[in-house]
């Protein structure tokens, strides 16, 4: 089955970053989905194509690259300005005339939209898939790997050689709210946090630490056998997130 037809669209950040995104419409005009990638992921990629596809079924869908990924402008924050993208996809959700928005982010995504939802608002429903609930873990081979591309010279660079992940540098001052704490102030917006008890990134009590901060309504998935982020999403998976989107904005 071809994927649904996209069309681009280019966003503006409150701060100025332009943001390269993709709406694909749907029959059902009254839901927007944003889709929120991981860590050196691109909408454009095959499997984020795909999702925003099954997605596509439940409502309209706006996909985009985070800063410094792909064809936006700016440098990775790596989850903390990140919100300001979010918030720009929000936005332009709600001016085509979406009613009602869903964000949902997968790894990094997933910790960019839950503290979008807690610190900025302005949404209906949030999927959190595969995403951490604290920053600067490191127990894991895939995110030791991850904070060697951050932290290092020449993983900076090649994160933007084999990735197109224009990377800031520096730390974080201040440090950025971590997920586990911002998604106490998700509610009453409801909030799903999907996670696999095979993710090779962030094990298990990642996931029991964001639904432990987070107040009703809320829910935890745990997914057997299900690795990490996109790439691992089957379609029966986004199809299931995609009926609790339509459940819970009807």
């Amino acid at each position: 089955m071809p994927l649904a037809q996209n069309f681009p669209v280019m966003l503006m950040t409150e701060d100025g970053v332009r943001i390269d995104a993709a709406h694909t419409p749907a029959t059902r005009t009254d839901i927007g989905i944003v889709v929120a990638h991981g860590f050196t992921g691109s909408w454009r990629e095959r499997s984020a194509r795909r999702i925003a596809h099954v997605l596509s079924g439940y409502g309209g869908v706006i996909a985009f690259d985070f800063r410094g990924h792909g064809r936006s402008r700016g440098e990775s924050t790596v989850g903390d300005l990140e919100i300001l993208d979010v918030d720009a996809a929000v936005r332009h959700a709600r001016v085509v005339g979406y009613s009602k928005i869903a964000v949902v982010g997968f790894s990094m995504g997933a910790a960019v939209a839950v503290r979008h939802a807690g610190l900025r608002g302005g949404v209906d429903a949030v999927a959190a898939v595969s995403g951490p609930a604290r920053w600067y873990y490191r127990g894991t081979k895939p995110m030791r790997q991850v904070h060697w591309a951050i932290e290092r010279p020449f993983g900076r660079w090649a994160a933007r050689v084999v990735k197109r992940t224009r990377i800031a540098r520096g730390r974080w001052d201040p440090i950025p709210m971590p997920p586990h704490e911002a998604a106490a102030l998700i509610s009453p917006v409801p909030l799903l946090i999907v996670h696999g008890d095979a993710d090779t990134f962030f094990p298990l009590d990642h996931a029991h630490q964001l639904h432990a901060g987070a107040r009703e309504p809320k829910e935890l998935w745990v997914e057997p056998g299900y690795g990490h982020a996109e790439s691992a999403a089957s379609p029966d998976l986004v199809r299931r997130i995609g009926k609790w989107i339509s459940s819970n904005l009807s």
